[in-house]
């Protein structure tokens, strides 16, 4: 097994020791909360403190985020460092300096990152200190399990505070930011204008919401259609058919919806690539696959950013997967990686098509590449372990079920597929 193998986290064995250690962690930061809230209050200081356990989903994520980018680096990974936060909210900005005195004079300081200070006026983005202390001795027995003994404690005024948290549900959360420079404007706007923040902040997130909601759907109904492939397989269609989402058909489109009109050209000629494209993907998860196709072509015939088009084409590939037009899927899908070669979802897509149409050493091939990419991948991964049992390679099939059962330990399809290994694997060695 090689050393990226064996470096990929057994999620059910960390899910266990958190859930061990969990209410120890929430008595140490409560404990540490009412100990800084006193020791600001001694100073004259009354600020809001607000404090988090990071929840364990959270964790493994940015645990494999952190994985994913050392391997991108070349370097080791960056421990989990906010399991245990706190934020400190303070009415003025010379607060700030008084309260990071303090914490410097009562706790060990391990660093202090200013973020957002060397930001222009032109670019968005919240400004906060981010100190790390060392968890006090006397709470350490409570903090078992953790990959560091400290606490993250972020400090910010007021303002700072209400930017960050519109902020984190725009940027930080979202999987899909507009691809317009309007939109990219409005923010960097809201940072000097804060008295129109309310208004612009939940027309971006509306818009961003109904972007993420569509992209999610979308991708639920794809993987279902994959799911359904492999369920045949198996044998165990009827046991997965109430866990595979089912495309919903949408009654209307909010925002800017396409007008009826005599020709394409004059039903899209006015909207923007942002309307297009939700109105694309609002068609999409409607099952009207053709109309999908005909918007994304349109994005297409603009001739967008590659960053742009390669996304376009990769759910132009989705949609002709759908209606089972898999030469037309493999064609975009070889488009999105020839101008975005490090989109391990492209060759993920390009594998599975090729997988279903029987070319199963392409398949691992396009696998291959999307593991040196993103080797903490579940599904590359399970789809090349049933590759390699379907050509009869039961040691190679059962080494990556394996691993991927440690990604996801509840999947049903990889259960099923590490049994049946298993059952081939005892029947050679008799």
């Amino acid at each position: 097994m090689s050393d990226i193998e064996n470096s990929i986290p057994d999620k059910a064995a960390l899910a266990e020791i958190y859930a061990n250690n969990r209410a120890n962690y929430e008595e140490a930061l409560a404990r540490a909360v009412h100990d800084i809230s006193k020791l600001l209050q001694r100073r004259g200081i009354h600020p809001t403190i607000k404090s988090r356990i990071k929840d364990f989903e959270s964790l493994f994520a940015k645990k494999i985020r952190l994985l994913k980018t050392a391997w991108d680096e070349h370097r080791d990974p960056l421990p989990v460092n906010d399991v245990l936060a706190m934020r400190i909210i303070c009415p003025f900005l010379r607060d700030l300096d008084e309260v990071e005195n303090a914490l410097a004079e009562h706790y060990e300081i391990i660093e202090i990152e200013r973020k957002g200070q060397d930001r222009s006026f032109r670019e968005f983005g919240y400004e906060s200190i981010h100190v790390l202390v060392h968890i006090p001795p006397e709470l350490k027995p409570l903090c078992k399990g953790l990959e560091r003994d400290v606490i993250e404690i972020q400090l910010r005024t007021i303002l700072q505070e209400a930017w960050a948290e519109v902020e984190h549900e725009l940027v930080y959360k979202a999987e899909f930011t507009p691809f317009d420079e309007p939109l990219k404007r409005k923010l960097a706007a809201l940072n000097a204008t804060l008295t129109l923040s309310d208004i612009i902040f939940q027309e971006i997130l509306d818009y961003q919401k109904k972007l993420n909601d569509a992209l999610k759907k979308r991708r639920e109904a794809f993987y279902g259609k994959i799911e359904q492939a492999s369920a045949k397989v198996f044998g165990i269609e009827e046991e997965l058919s109430s866990t595979i989402p089912r495309p919903v058909r949408l009654k209307k489109t909010s925002g800017k919806a396409i007008p009826e009109a005599r020709s394409d050209q004059d039903r899209w000629a006015s909207l923007d690539i942002d309307t297009l494209l939700l109105s694309a993907l609002d068609a999409h998860n409607a099952s009207d696959f053709d109309t999908a196709i005909s918007i994304y072509t349109e994005i297409l015939s603009r001739k967008p950013e590659a960053t742009i088009a390669a996304v376009v084409y990769k759910h132009r590939g989705m949609a002709f997967f759908a209606q089972s037009d898999y030469p037309d899927a493999l064609s975009d899908f070889t488009s999105c990686i020839m101008l975005d070669p490090e989109c391990y979802k492209a060759f993920y897509y390009r594998g599975v098509v090729k997988s279903i149409q029987g070319e199963l050493q392409q398949a691992i091939d396009d696998f291959n590449k999307a593991l040196e990419i993103h080797p903490y991948h579940f599904f590359s991964r399970y789809r090349r372990a049933l590759c390699w049992w379907q050509l009869g390679d039961y040691v190679q099939a059962h080494a990556d079920c394996e691993i991927a059962l440690r990604i996801k330990p509840e999947n049903k399809l990889a259960q099923e597929l590490q049994k049946k290994i298993g059952e081939h694997l005892a029947r050679d060695e008799i």
